[in-house]
């Protein structure tokens, strides 16, 4: 299965204008800032030891239940805040950006790993 970022990232902007996030639209700056927040929560939740107690098919089986206040309650009680969930959101706030400009990420993306392929070990630097 392919996976299209580009696709992504318009389906999250489009539910972002939906949700009234783009009333009156965010500057750039506050964008980035956003996304620079995302990362620290993730940072604290990772200090707090925040970690999402279910795994990859209890979480699947959740995202399957129809109902939504379960989903909700179930969300709320074993992801929120933990440090996936912040990563998840740093991850929602940098692909709306790239609905929101239009920034073609699967080619940039692809792009960068093959420059990257091409560059020296650890890119000339010690870390």
């Amino acid at each position: 299965m392919e996976i299209n970022l580009n696709t992504i990232s318009k389906a999250i902007h489009e539910g972002n204008l939906i949700q009234g996030f783009y009333d009156p639209p965010p500057s750039l700056d506050r964008q980035i800032l956003l996304v620079i927040t995302e990362l620290a929560e993730s940072i604290e939740a990772d200090r707090k030891n925040k970690k999402c107690s279910l795994s990859s098919t209890a979480l699947l089986t959740l995202l399957r239940y129809e109902d939504d206040k379960y989903f909700k309650s179930q969300f709320q009680n074993e992801v929120k805040d933990t440090f996936e969930d912040e990563i998840a959101d740093t991850m929602i706030r940098l692909f709306d950006l790239c609905g929101y400009l239009n920034i073609d990420i699967d080619k940039h993306i692809s792009a960068k790993v093959r420059y990257n392929s091409l560059r020296e070990y650890k890119h000339g630097k010690r870390y």
